[in-house]
């Protein structure tokens, strides 16, 4: 945290499995429940690039259901989630970044397998 400190970035992802979906800021919300859009001041900007991200990706961008069975799977429009409005959580990374270093951090959720196997992980990158 402190080398982040001392090197900001501009721009950054972080790459997680186990939804298709782009995150973006804030992750938690005042009052600690899911289900709460939370803007950020940036939120436009950070809509638009999570929007981007999507859209240039294989299948994210298109709305529907993500992961799961059809009935409870992940359903996100245009492939894109405020993080609070998906599921609150604080302490996250992307909101750590913007808070304290100006960094604007999308999380790129890259398929449904949380922990994808090693053969999977070549289709995931080119999916992108």
């Amino acid at each position: 945290m402190r080398w982040l400190q001392e090197y900001p970035f501009v721009l950054s992802a972080n790459l997680h499995g186990g939804s298709l979906v782009a995150n973006y800021p804030y992750d938690d919300s005042p009052t600690g429940q899911d289900g709460v859009y939370t803007a950020s001041p940036d939120d436009r900007l950070f809509v638009a690039l999570a929007y981007s991200y999507a859209r240039a990706h294989t299948n994210m961008w298109k709305t529907g259901r993500r992961c799961g069975l059809s009935s409870n799977g992940d359903s996100f429009l245009n492939g894109i989630t405020n993080g609070a409005s998906w599921y609150h959580l604080a302490g996250g990374m992307q909101d750590w970044q913007y808070v304290h270093t100006n960094c604007m951090e999308i999380t790129i959720e890259m398929g449904c397998f949380k922990f994808p196997f090693n053969n999977m992980l070549s289709k995931l990158w080119d999916d992108r």
